[in-house]
């Protein structure tokens, strides 16, 4: 059995789920905070929606399944910022090592983990071991094809790349009166110049980095670049 389209687990019944296993489907884990501080313009959720937005990319384009969003992580310089919540190291790996290990008890034998986060990348990279059927892509070395577009190219936190995807996905959730040369980073939660941002702008970014990550898993296998 093969399936030509992508689809998010949540929406599979378990024998559907099972089915997809056993063809040999990959499963893309998703990593993004569902409340990490972004300054005081962008929202809480903001990795955790552009987590989800790559992941459903990714279906569109490629016969995957898309796992729940992992939205709890390591994120320890954002502790003092009201409603930021953030996981040990250990807790964190240990989470993400249970996670995979369900996965592969149910007959995953191909996993890509996408992770939009800076600090989950060390732990991350320490929980996976560079397991043979496991593929890590940190969304920080995906998309410099839009790199180009910056005005400000050394960019920061809750920036003018972030601002922008946050624009392209969820205009209504960014404070527009809040715009302003952030920082520093410790009063404000955000670094970079958030006013250059525009909806433009993250669209691309976005569908840089979704090529990227096509292209990275066509190449590791290679039978689902050809069913593009």
């Amino acid at each position: 059995m093969t399936f030509d389209t992508g689809v998010w687990l949540e929406d599979l019944t378990w024998p559907e789920a099972k089915a997809r296993f056993e063809a040999g489907a990959l499963v893309v884990v998703p990593i993004g905070a569902a409340a990490k501080a972004h300054g005081p313009h962008l929202p809480l959720k903001t990795d955790a929606l552009t987590a989800r937005a790559l992941a459903q990319r990714l279906i569109e384009r490629l016969p995957v399944v898309a796992a729940p969003v992992v939205g709890f992580g390591f994120y320890p310089a954002f502790t003092s910022f009201a409603g930021s919540q953030h996981l040990s190291a250990g807790t964190f790996k240990a989470l993400l090592a249970e996670l995979l290990g369900n996965l592969r008890s149910h007959g995953v034998r191909r996993l890509v983990i996408l992770n939009t986060g800076v600090s989950t990348e060390k732990p991350v990279d320490e929980a996976t071991g560079g397991a043979a059927d496991l593929l890590v892509l940190h969304m920080r070395g995906l998309g410099a094809a839009a790199d180009g577009l910056l005005d400000v190219a050394e960019g920061g936190h809750a920036d003018e790349r972030e601002t922008s995807v946050v624009l392209a996905l969820e205009p209504r959730s960014v404070r527009m009166d809040r715009l302003a040369i952030d920082g520093p980073f410790e009063r404000t939660g955000a670094t970079g110049d958030p006013t250059r941002a525009t909806a433009f702008k993250g669209e691309r970014i976005l569908a840089a980095r979704v090529e990227d990550s096509v292209a990275a898993i066509g190449r590791r296998w290679p039978d689902l670049a050809s069913r593009r």
